[in-house]
């Protein structure tokens, strides 16, 4: 299924961009390479190969979870420029 200028025209509107018509024929021909290359893809074999989400295997760097004690409220604000009724003082933002 080839697109048409009108579809390139189309999802362009969708994504609130302007094209101009040069571009609207470049991005017609680069769009249609892409799904040319995916068909060329679908006739790979991948019977055997198993569904992953990255080429390579992904750890986890994080440690794991380790339950401490909160911060005392007192040490807490102990830094804080202003302070009222056990609680942190902000500028209003809205």
């Amino acid at each position: 299924m080839a697109l048409t200028p009108e579809t390139v025209r189309q999802v362009a509107q969708l994504a609130r961009l302007r094209l101009r018509e040069d571009e609207v024929e470049l991005f017609t021909r680069q769009l249609n390479d892409i799904l040319d290359y995916v068909k060329k893809l679908n006739e790979l074999d991948t019977s055997g190969v198993p569904p992953m989400a990255h080429v390579l295997e992904v750890h986890n760097v994080f440690r794991e979870d380790q339950v401490h004690d909160s911060l005392p409220v007192d040490e807490a604000l102990a830094n804080a420029p202003v302070q009222q009724r056990q609680a942190f003082v902000v500028p209003k933002i809205i």
